[in-house]
């Protein structure tokens, strides 16, 4: 049997395919204007990808906060349940998943099967997103893509205070004019980045070992300042941005 999941967030949509419990394959294209549209060709996309007839598509699951508009899917289900599965797809050994993605950010504890035993989120505030992360790239002037390593070569973190993102705009924008190197700047970003994850992280009680999903996890800068909070190793996997649409493909096969 072969299901489809399709995971449409704020900033990307990905889709993934599972035959059997075998992935077969993921796509990850640019969100756009049109959440729906978007969920369709990315779904599209990898099916031509894949060669694979729509017809033999059996389950259809979309997720994401664009999931409603997925007109096609058979069943919606929360990102908070896909990232879960997802990530004991996976590695069935995590027990914690901390994801940020473009728009929210989000903390889990689940069980040895991949049930949500708990979880925290964040979907009021822009700072600690994805979102957030870009608003500082522009006020510095550097590529989103090139933040993490050169945080990375940062002789210490700046302090940023403030928790709200214009607030914190400010704050960046003055260090700037007093000479502040870009580097510490960005490091000072990230561990206010991390703070405010972990501290909403911790009101669950997060456990080892830890994994990180979302776009987000590919900003190296970010893990590790999550890393140095935690005390420990985060497992970043190379399908992390498309954790949610694995999830979402293995619960549409579960139905």
């Amino acid at each position: 049997m072969i299901t489809a999941g399709i995971d449409v967030g704020s900033i990307s949509a990905k889709a993934a395919v599972i035959k059997a419990g075998v992935l077969l394959g993921t796509r990850v294209i640019l969100t756009g204007y049109h959440a729906g549209r978007a969920g369709k060709e990315v779904f599209e996309r990898l099916l031509t990808q894949l060669e694979i007839n729509p017809n033999d598509i059996k389950q259809r699951v979309a997720t994401g906060y664009g999931r409603n508009s997925v007109n096609f899917a058979d069943k919606t289900v929360t990102e908070i349940t896909c990232h879960a599965a997802g990530a004991h797809f996976l590695n069935p050994e995590i027990r914690s998943v901390i994801d940020i993605g473009g728009q929210d950010s989000k903390a889990i504890v689940m069980d040895g099967t991949g049930r949500v035993l708990d979880f925290a989120m964040n979907d009021k505030c822009a700072a600690g997103t994805g979102r957030f992360l870009e608003v500082m790239a522009r006020a510095l002037e550097v590529d989103l893509d090139g933040f993490g390593d050169l945080s990375l070569q940062a002789e210490h973190p700046a302090s940023i205070s403030s928790l709200c993102t214009v607030f914190a705009e400010s704050e960046v924008i003055s260090l700037i004019a007093r000479g502040e190197k870009r580097r510490n700047i960005i490091a000072g970003i990230h561990e206010s980045v991390a703070s405010r994850v972990m501290a909403m992280a911790h009101r669950i009680g997060v456990k080892n070992p830890v994994m990180m999903t979302g776009g987000v996890a590919r900003n190296i800068g970010v893990v590790k300042a999550i890393e140095n909070k935690i005390g420990g190793h985060v497992v970043v996997s190379t399908k992390a941005q498309v954790t949610g649409a694995i999830g979402a493909a293995l619960i549409a096969a579960r139905q």
